[in-house]
């Protein structure tokens, strides 16, 4: 890639204000602190037949303040990296944009929230995970916080309320301290508080009852991951690669962003090229099978949206919509879900990243992307357009 800030550079530009920036910390996550792969193993790469080019040429979507614009206009507006659409198991467009190439694994952000949901809900439907149980079961050192007195299925469901060292909560302020407990870099002069993900979450004091209320939390799946690790007896990249990864077909290695400790930042810290993304959408999408092989139950991958429970996680706002935005979202094993007339669910990280999986519509849809996050820029209507895009190609 060329044109792109000095690493050396990047941790001045806090606030992210220039896509430029967001880009470079998007697709070079791995140079600026540590890292594990997630192995694809030595398995056959899943070929994804291509279809004749031109399926989506001339298609207008819905872009911001509820006009029509053309697909090329979106995903400028979107500071689209790389866009795969899928229809019946067939690539029908496939688009890489201001440089970034496709055999680059690009930062996932919280759409690795999703992947985390697939392996806690395997481990569940094989016996090794029990939902219903207090999380201080399996790790002790949580017992007191906010997450080990929680249930595995609040973990799972953003169920928790929780105040960080005294402090009143705030989810701004909360994810820029998560972002400085992981990479030191960013951290302010004279920081003092938690080095490593383990010393966050023990800082965490109930301030609510879990399961009553739906708040998007880091910590919710930091905890999660560590139960995992705890169940399994090993990494979150190993367990990632041996259940889900190297079963896919994948062509390269995804990674994980690590802490000091060497504990994979489970919330947000992976990054995977967009072609294996789509491979893992694929599978989902079929019921978890994938080159007529099995890689996930048929139960985990059939019922991320049937399986949505009835409370406290049934309608939810998206991070960041205001407070008078309706509440039109689910939510269910760490996937949101539009409530669209497709059965859609997707996992979705800021700046763009979205694994966007319809079974109504055959499709898959993976978007990269290095949107800046401010007020001053408007949200861009993914969701909408994806479902322009499916609506489409099935007619």
């Amino acid at each position: 890639m060329t044109g792109m800030p000095s690493l050396a550079d990047l941790v001045w530009a806090r606030g992210y204000t220039d896509p430029a920036w967001v880009r470079r910390h998007m697709t070079a996550a791995r140079e600026l602190v540590p890292s594990r792969s997630v192995r694809r193993g030595p398995g056959p790469v899943t070929a994804l037949t291509a279809a004749p080019p031109g399926a989506l040429d001339g298609l207008d979507v819905p872009g911001p303040y509820g006009q029509r614009v053309s697909l090329a206009e979106l995903l400028a507006r979107a500071e689209t990296d790389a866009l795969l659409v899928l229809h019946r198991g067939a690539l029908v467009h496939e688009q890489y944009l201001h440089g970034y190439e496709p055999h680059v694994p690009h930062f996932n952000a919280s759409a690795a929230k999703s992947y985390l949901g697939l392996l806690a809900a395997t481990l569940a439907h094989e016996g090794g995970l029990d939902r219903g149980t207090q999380v201080a079961k399996y790790v002790p050192e949580l017992a007191g916080t906010a997450f080990g007195e929680a249930q595995v299925d609040h973990l799972l469901h953003m169920g928790t309320r929780m105040s960080y060292a005294g402090r009143p909560y705030d989810k701004a302020l909360e994810a820029q301290r998560y972002f400085a407990v992981l990479a030191p870099r960013l951290r302010p002069y004279g920081y003092s508080g938690p080095a490593t993900i383990r010393e966050h979450l023990a800082t965490a004091r109930p301030t609510g009852e879990p399961g009553v209320e739906f708040r998007y939390e880091n910590g919710n799946v930091e905890a999660l991951a560590e139960v995992l690790r705890r169940v399994t007896g090993t990494t979150t990249s190993a367990l990632l690669s041996e259940l889900i990864w190297s079963r896919t077909g994948a062509e390269e290695d995804a990674y994980y962003l690590l802490d000091e400790d060497g504990t994979e930042a489970a919330s947000g810290g992976f990054s995977a090229t967009a072609r294996d993304l789509a491979r893992l959408g694929e599978a989902i999408r079929c019921g978890g099978a994938i080159g007529g092989r099995q890689i996930l139950p048929e139960a985990v991958a059939s019922t991320i949206v049937s399986g949505v429970p009835e409370g406290f996680a049934h309608r939810v706002r998206f991070p960041g919509a205001p407070a008078s935005a309706p509440a039109t979202l689910s939510y269910h094993d760490l996937w949101w879900i539009p409530n669209d007339p497709y059965g859609s669910f997707m996992a979705s990280g800021i700046h763009g990243q979205r694994l966007f999986v319809s079974p109504g519509l055959d499709l898959v849809i993976v978007h990269y992307a290095s949107q800046i996050v401010s007020p001053a820029v408007p949200p861009v209507p993914l969701v909408q357009a994806f479902h322009a895009i499916g609506t489409h190609l099935q007619g």
